[in-house]
């Protein structure tokens, strides 16, 4: 079931959105080589706790972290630990924060010192294909347009989409209705209305879209083990005008790829 937000809701996320991504930019100021992970997941924390709030995936079906930090071939749910950050890796941070009976969710994927061409050609298309399932928020489309539009600027550039991942709807709950996923056809799928909020976040592979769930049950990777990356907005459509509540802004203000 779909739960359609009112304008109390949307303020409760937009409130969480804006911590989120202020917390996105601290974890910005520490990215480069020789940080550890786990570094970088405790100050997320510290940020988004000294604000009066709540990291969304701490201890959310047991994951044991703020952060979900996902290295090189990791496509989502990497454990923060003690890997150090080295020059040529990619790192996809991904954060959620609970803030006043709402979630927000974000996601940014980073370069690492040099990187080689063709991987930072799949963060300038993944962050872009973002924007492009966007753009199909308006009523009168449907989820598959948004999955569609992704899948149709990224597959001609050489790069493949994640199928067992998918993006959400968002709001009281992390996850909730409908799924939306980051392939589709157009004109297929559930209605997009006034009042939903939704999770938009592809998961795009250099290689093939194939993936692995290891062993502590949280990390997926890519099977080839060629590097994915993940770039996430929730965003709001109400009276008829797409809002995005998250922002890369803070991120960016401090690294700039």
């Amino acid at each position: 079931m779909i739960y359609y937000k009112n304008a109390a809701d949307l303020e409760g996320i937009r409130q969480s959105g804006a911590l989120l991504s202020k917390a996105h930019g601290e974890v910005a100021k520490l990215i480069r080589e020789g940080i550890t992970t786990k570094e970088l997941d405790k100050r997320a924390e510290e940020y988004i706790r000294d604000h009066g709030a709540v990291p969304s995936f701490y201890n959310y079906n047991g994951f044991p972290a703020s952060l979900c930090i996902s290295v090189n071939e990791t496509v989502v749910h990497g454990i923060p630990g003690e890997y150090r950050l080295k020059s040529g890796d990619i790192v996809s941070i991904d954060c959620g924060v609970y803030m006043n009976g709402y979630h927000a969710d974000c996601a940014y994927t980073y370069p690492v010192g040099e990187v080689s061409e063709e991987v930072m050609e799949l963060l300038q298309v993944t962050r872009q294909s973002l924007y492009e399932g966007i753009a199909q928020m308006a009523v009168g489309k449907r989820i598959g347009d948004i999955g569609y539009a992704i899948q149709n600027y990224v597959q001609p550039r050489g790069f493949s989409v994640v199928r067992e991942l998918v993006g959400h709807g968002i709001g009281k709950d992390l996850h909730e209705e409908p799924q939306v996923p980051n392939y589709g056809k157009r004109g297929s799928g559930t209605k997009i209305q006034n009042g939903m909020v939704l999770a938009i976040e592809p998961m795009i592979n250099m290689g093939k879209r194939d993936v692995v769930h290891e062993a502590d049950g949280w990390t997926i990777r890519t099977r080839d083990r060629k590097p994915s990356a993940h770039y996430e907005h929730t965003v709001a459509l109400y009276n008829d005008k797409v809002e995005v509540l998250t922002s890369f802004e803070y991120i960016e203000q401090v690294f700039k790829f």
